[in-house]
């Protein structure tokens, strides 16, 4: 049984931690459009989210982001809510977010961290997170995502600190 333990031990310190930090580079311009959904941590604020879940950015004029959020509620409806976006200077993949009032975008508790982790070359999936790992969303430009495809991103949010146990998926995972 000791020796067990040992290399039990030994595999879980040779397993690699990834750095949960914003991406290093993200080009706005592709990255804008719409996303769906595939797998969030539960949220106050998409308690009442089943499925068919988007986000949609557009790019508006003084460089910020139009972000609109929207979800299939469990009596069928569907919900929608429009925020914004802004930059953080000197990193890239680092986003704030805020989905108050615009006249109360001074006070710096409108404004929430979101942070592009982990994203596909192509940019045909994201993984947005934040310093507090408290919120993950796995998203993809197509409203399903092979299991495979799946697993390798989760195993991914693992190594940066995120309790994927706790996933909630809001899209349909292919064996395909």
């Amino acid at each position: 049984m000791l020796p067990f333990l040992f290399l039990a031990a030994t595999l879980a310190v040779a397993v690699p931690s990834l750095p949960n930090a914003p991406v290093s580079t993200l080009d706005l311009s592709r990255y804008v459009g719409q996303w769906h959904e595939i797998a969030h941590l539960p949220m106050f604020f998409q308690r009442n989210c089943v499925d068919r879940t988007t986000a949609t950015y557009t790019a508006q004029s003084n460089g910020r982001i139009r972000v609109q959020n929207a979800c299939r509620a469990k009596d069928g409806s569907m919900m929608t809510v429009v925020g914004e976006a802004r930059r953080v200077p000197g990193s890239p993949g680092a986003l704030q977010v805020r989905f108050a009032p615009r006249w109360l975008g001074w006070l710096p508790m409108a404004w929430a961290d979101y942070w592009v982790v982990d994203l596909d070359p192509g940019y045909r999936w994201a993984v947005v997170g934040g310093p507090s790992r408290k919120y993950l969303w796995i998203l993809s430009r197509d409203p399903t995502m092979n299991r495979t495809l799946f697993e390798q991103i989760k195993a991914r949010a693992a190594q940066r600190g995120y309790p994927v146990e706790k996933l909630v998926l809001t899209a349909t995972i292919s064996d395909a």
